[in-house]
Parts: structure tokens; sequence; C-alpha cells
């Protein structure tokens, strides 16, 4: 059986979640864009190191923070 009281919290707890989930998504998007800070201050020798071209760098650093 749901009270009052667990109804009226409900919205709270889903506000709550959205809230989170906003978070966590603004989270990981500032991390991509660190991450692409760093590949882009890589030099050309670091990069054919891991395997990346002055090119997919570029691609990689254009894309969005969502992506």
């Amino acid at each position: 059986m749901t009270t009052k009281t667990q109804l009226a919290a409900q919205p709270q707890h889903q506000a709550d979640r959205a809230f989170r989930l906003i978070l966590r998504f603004l989270a990981r998007g500032y991390d991509r864009h660190l991450q692409r800070l760093d590949l882009s201050e890589l030099d050309d020798h670091a990069l054919n190191d891991i395997g990346l071209s002055r090119r997919d760098v570029e691609r990689e650093i254009a894309k969005p923070f969502w992506r």
C-alpha cells in the first residue's frame, strides 16, 4: 500500500534522479574534453606510438563534448 508521504516523495525522487543523470552526462563530457585536450598536446612521435595521425586527432577534438 502506498502512503501519502510515499506519493509526495516520488516526484522529488524523479527530480533527484534526473539531476544525477544530468550531472553524470556533464561530468562525462568534461572528462572527454580534458582527454581531447591532452590528446591535442601530444607530438607526432607520441601519436605515432599510439597509432594515431594528426588528422585523427583533429577529427577527435572537433567532436562536441557529448560524443
